[in-house]
């Protein structure tokens, strides 16, 4: 890595006669325990995160997916909601207790009729289905037998993908096995903030591997019996260092290897980067050759998920890293405390396209939270920040095609104000309000400045002051 001390805000330019190109395709994302509801309903299996925000203390409020935005129920109403907006892709995930409720064994067929009659909406619609298999809702039943840290999770992982594939595929004609592995690791596993809320560093290594080996079975199962494409989705962020002192740049390294490069390497170079190995010292296993043959199995693209970046500074304490992030004096925070810094959107593509030899991606979500009302008043929600926000993100994007970067896609995140994970309800993403106690929906200025983004082909972004 090479991106160097990058400090204070930073600036877009036009790209003079580059547009966005014509099958660019536009969308927004969700996933299913954030916005379903009823996640016990029709002979669903309940899954970590029903049990982990129906455990006293684990998130805010109390909250629980138990209603969410009821998408379960209000599907129909969601999707006009999308041709409202435009969309030209959706992009959903499956819950995996719904279709096996014990994780392995018998389909409930009431399950996968649901994700049926929402791809056909969808289809009738005119809007493409863009399915992820797993957005972190491991099945309960699973987790008693260990969850990703049992080797077998990876097998139960490809006969859920292959029944899901069978019922599906031809209609859905773009996949994700997982979404955001690092934060099912980091998470839940080593920090404890999600579910299911351990906190051990032995433990995190293996379930870095069992999710990557997990993936390269789904993607060989699919590649027996499907006929079209199939990805990876990951959470990227790029580091910089708070200075120049060997110091920084040594913890930022580490950063960089924990977050970005633990998956990708493996995938697309079929090694683990040695920084990992030290950085995890005793706590890193030996793993076979052959389960990074597996892992390394060719994907037909890459999902990003971009939201801020962290400038690193080391503070000589934490492990395994050892950093701090500053604030940066001037820069805009979000209500997650993140940084808006559409810069390291750029600097990540060009990162992905100089190692990872320029792979067709998409930017699978991408999106702030910042205050907006519980009602909506007069039947509006003025969002400026996000606005900008989501501006900014998306003029970057045309400099990202000029640069070569092989851009298919975008989808905002999120279609619609939903369950944070352990923010509970405190943290709105949505292109749409959700009113929590009738579940009545308003389109954010937001929202309808992402239609016009998409009735343009993105040239209004440039065309706007």
């Amino acid at each position: 890595m090479s991106w160097g001390v990058r400090t204070g805000t930073a600036s877009v330019e036009r790209v003079d006669g580059m547009d966005f190109p014509d099958d660019f395709l536009w969308g927004a994302a969700t996933a299913a325990y954030q916005i379903e509801g009823s996640p016990l309903a029709d002979g669903a299996g309940a899954s970590i995160w029903h049990r982990f925000c129906h455990t006293p203390g684990m998130v805010r409020d109390g909250d629980t997916g138990d209603v969410a935005c009821d998408h379960y129920h209000r599907w129909p109403e969601d999707i006009a909601l999308m041709r409202r907006l435009g969309l030209q892709s959706y992009r959903f995930s499956i819950a995996w207790g719904r279709v096996l409720p014990q994780g392995t064994g018998a389909v409930n067929e009431a399950g996968l009729d649901f994700y049926e009659r929402l791809v056909d909406g969808l289809l009738e619609a005119g809007i493409a289905p863009n399915a992820t298999l797993y957005h972190w809702d491991l099945p309960a039943a699973l987790d008693d037998c260990g969850g990703w840290l049992n080797r077998d999770s990876a097998d139960w992982f490809a006969e859920y993908a292959e029944r899901v594939f069978r019922r599906l595929d031809g209609r859905v004609k773009m996949w994700t096995t997982l979404n955001e592995p690092w934060v099912v690791m980091d998470g839940g596993y080593l920090s404890g903030a999600l579910a299911p809320g351990h906190r051990n560093l032995y433990e995190a290594p293996i379930v870095a591997h069992n999710l990557l080996r997990a993936h390269g079975k789904a993607v060989q199962a699919y590649r027996a019996s499907g006929a079209h494409r199939i990805g990876l989705v990951v959470n990227l962020e790029p580091k910089y260092p708070a200075s120049d002192a060997l110091q920084d740049r040594a913890a930022t390294r580490r950063a960089h290897a924990y977050m970005n490069r633990h998956f990708m390497d493996p995938v697309f170079r079929g090694r683990y980067d040695e920084v990992l190995v030290q950085m995890f010292g005793a706590a890193w296993p030996s793993f076979p050759a052959s389960d990074l043959e597996l892992i390394r199995t060719p994907i037909d693209f890459l999902g990003i998920n971009y939201y801020t970046r962290n400038v690193v500074r080391d503070d000589g304490g934490r492990f395994p890293l050892p950093v701090d992030r500053p604030v940066q004096p001037g820069a805009t925070y979000s209500e997650t405390g993140w940084e808006v810094f559409p810069q390291g959107l750029l600097d990540t593509l060009n990162w992905v396209r100089t190692r990872y030899g320029n792979p067709p991606v998409y930017i699978t979500e991408n999106g702030s939270a910042f205050y907006d009302p519980p009602v909506a008043q007069g039947g509006a929600v003025h969002d400026p920040l996000r606005m900008h926000y989501l501006r900014q993100h998306l003029r970057v994007l045309r400099q990202a095609i000029a640069d070569g970067c092989d851009l298919r896609g975008y989808y905002a995140w999120s279609l619609l104000d939903n369950l944070e994970w352990a923010h509970g309800y405190s943290k709105r993403f949505g292109l749409v309000h959700v009113d929590f106690q009738n579940q009545r929906r308003t389109l954010k200025d937001s929202g309808a400045h992402y239609a016009r983004v998409i009735a343009s082909n993105g040239q209004c972004l440039f065309d706007e002051v």
